[in-house]
Formats: C-alpha cells, structure tokens, sequence
C-alpha cells in the first residue's frame, strides 16, 4: 500500500504457461527462465500454472511430492527476490506428515514465503467415454482460506477445480480480494466446455479480476491440459488469453476500472442479508 492506505491503480501481471516435461530440474529451469522473462516485460505479480514441477496425474503426485521449503520453494524463493516480484507458485505435490496435497506456495519481492494454500475441492469426476480422474486416490484436500496483499490489491487463491465452486470466490470477494488467481489445468473435455464461462462467472458475480494459469498442452502427456490461460475483467471480458503453446500472457490489471463498475452496479450494497448469506466456517 502507498502512505494513506492508498493502493497503486494499476499493475502488470503475467501468467506463465509452461510445457511441463517428466524432468523436474528442467521445469524448475525453465519456469525461473519465464518468471525473469516476465519481469523484463514490466510483470509486477507473475503466476506458475498448477502442478508446475511434474507431470500431473495420481501416480506421479507421491514420486514428485516435496516438503515446503523444499528444492521447488527455495528455487521460487530466489527467483521472486532476484526480479522482485510477487510469486504464485503454481502448484506443486506437497508431502507433510504422511499426507499429500497440490499446494501452491506465494512469494513476496523480497523471497518471503507469504502464504500457502492447499487445493481445498478435490478433482474427481468421471465422465463416461471421456474422461474419469479421482485425486483423492493420492491427494489429501486443504482446509483453509489463502489470501495475500500486495502494494495494488489484495489477492485470493483457488486451485484448477476449486473455480467450480462460487461460495470461494465469494468469500475472497467478502475479504476484500480485487483479483483471483486459479492456478489449473483444464482437460481436453472440461476446458473447451467451462473453462472461460466459469471465470467469467466467478468474474461478472463478485466485480473483481479472475486469471487462471495454465500448463502448455502436450499431446502426448497422459493428462492433456485445455492450456488457453486467461484474464477475466469484473465486466465480464476475456482481456487476454493463451492458445495451447508455451507462452507468458500479460493484462494490465486496472484497479480503477473495477471501482468504477463497483459504484456503477453496486451489488455489494443490495445483497439480501436478511434472507441469505454465505458465510466462511473457518478463518
């Protein structure tokens, strides 16, 4: 924040969209190459897609999984300090105490871990003749909020099938979130279905910016990812977006503007709290 409290009103921010190989020590290499790309183009918030280090898939999350600090997190750690950039680490298999989780890490300019947040809605779905995935054979889900304050506006978290529920994005609205971030990777059957109406929604619903980043789609990877990283404005519009290569994608996040369609439809203020709500359980 600026002196008075004031935020900056506007910011770069960058979505890097990785072609994610079975070799962690080349995605590390190549993600911390991509996170300096961004930097040099003026990026001050910069996003790793989800499961960023390996490949993903339920037999892959116990082989790749790390401790937090561990070998991706120091790496992260040293590449948000050099460029001096806030870092959502996309998502990595995370091993504590006997139990795994798709966690994604956030660091500030100055290497700081500032929060860890732990995919909370599980992947399993099973789609006749297209596609059946259950995370929860390997993956345990999170149970807590994330939320992160930078000098522009503070950020909210959601993970790939955590965009599927509205009462997160409303929560993070709640809390004063002006823009989310869903690291995710979509596949060949959800993506061209859901994949930018949900942002929209989740976008047009709660007023406020929603990126999400995603892997590179490779044919030829068990699981094939949608990739088309994306940035919803509050209004609704698809400001930028990715086709299916390795790329960076870049939106000038205008705080201004997402204030201006506040007062313009004030939705916040007409809430009928005396007939509904949705409320957190938990901080």
């Amino acid at each position: 924040m600026l002196p008075g409290g004031r935020a900056m009103a506007a910011f770069r921010l960058a979505l890097i969209q990785l072609q994610v190989s079975s070799i962690k020590s080349e995605n590390l290499a190549r993600a911390c190459g991509l996170v300096r790309e961004a930097a040099r183009q003026g990026a001050k918030v910069v996003s790793l897609p989800e499961c960023f280090n390996s490949p993903y898939g339920t037999k892959y999350f116990p082989e790749y999984a790390e401790k937090i600090p561990g070998e991706s997190t120091q790496k992260l750690s040293e590449v948000a300090k050099e460029c001096s950039v806030y870092l959502i680490g996309g998502s990595i298999p995370e091993e504590d105490a006997g139990k795994l989780y798709n966690t994604c890490a956030v660091f500030g300019p100055d290497g700081t871990l500032l929060v860890k947040y732990r995919k909370l809605h599980l992947f399993d779905i099973d789609i006749p003749g297209k596609i059946t995935f259950h995370e929860s054979k390997t993956l345990t889900p999170g149970d807590s909020f994330s939320t992160f304050d930078t000098p522009y506006c503070r950020v909210g978290l959601g993970i790939c099938y955590d965009l599927r529920f509205a009462e997160l994005a409303q929560i993070y609205a709640q809390r004063g979130c002006q823009l989310l971030v869903y690291p995710a990777a979509f596949n060949m059957t959800t993506g061209p279905a859901h994949w930018e109406l949900l942002q929209q929604g989740r976008a047009v619903d709660n007023q406020l910016y929603v990126a999400t980043a995603s892997p590179a789609r490779d044919e030829q990877a068990s699981y094939v990812a949608w990739g088309h990283s994306t940035v919803v404005s509050p209004w609704g519009e698809v400001v930028a977006k990715a086709g299916a290569e390795e790329t960076v994608v870049y939106s000038d996040i205008d705080l201004k503007k997402l204030a201006e369609i506040r007062q313009q439809i004030p939705i916040f203020s007409q809430k009928r709290s005396d007939l509904y709500a949705v409320e957190a359980k938990k901080p």
